[in-house]
């Protein structure tokens, strides 16, 4: 099963997306894919955060700066991807990321994990509203981000959206 949660900031994307991986792994691993770059005090907390949300949770964590498309996971396994929106960022902007690339590399990669993984949930973030001041980098980042979501979308048997930490869903099995 794939399944795309998606949500604004702060929504409860995160915590309800940990708690469905952690009810459909049953007696199976569970792996959480953190894609957040600890580049400063902000996302250390939240990363420390999140470390704290999923503590007792049974997750192995692989961190994935970019280069989805070269992870491998156990089969049979349940994944969390975290969060979709850190994983282009970095592939856009990181020197070692994928550049102009970047859309057909996390799609190799998340095709890849949706072969190996009993379940995929791949965590996204809502911010087509968000464009106050839209500078070309930042249509492009959206446009591109949407591409992706939509792909998605389209191959996933789940999308949730969460608002106020309430699961609205757009696709359910």
């Amino acid at each position: 099963m794939v399944a795309l949660i998606t949500g604004g900031s702060g929504s409860g994307k995160s915590e309800f997306a940990e708690n469905l991986a952690v009810k459909l792994k049953g007696s199976y691993e569970a792996v959480y894919i953190a894609t957040m770059y600890p580049y400063g005090e902000e996302t250390l907390q939240k990363i420390q955060r999140h470390k704290e949300m999923r503590a007792g949770k049974g997750f192995e964590t692989l961190e994935c700066f970019y280069g989805l498309q070269d992870i491998a996971v156990p089969l049979q396994s349940t994944v969390l991807l975290e969060c979709m929106s850190n994983l282009l960022a970095n592939e856009l902007y990181m020197e070692e990321g994928a550049k102009e690339n970047a859309v057909t590399y996390i799609m190799d990669g998340i095709l890849r994990l949706a072969q190996q993984a009993e379940n995929l949930i791949i965590v996204s973030n809502e911010v087509f509203g968000d464009i106050a001041n839209p500078d070309p980098e930042m249509v492009n980042y959206i446009q591109q981000l949407g591409v992706i979501n939509q792909e998605i979308g389209k191959m996933a048997d789940v999308i949730c959206e969460v608002v106020y930490s309430i699961p609205i869903y757009h696709k359910k099995v």
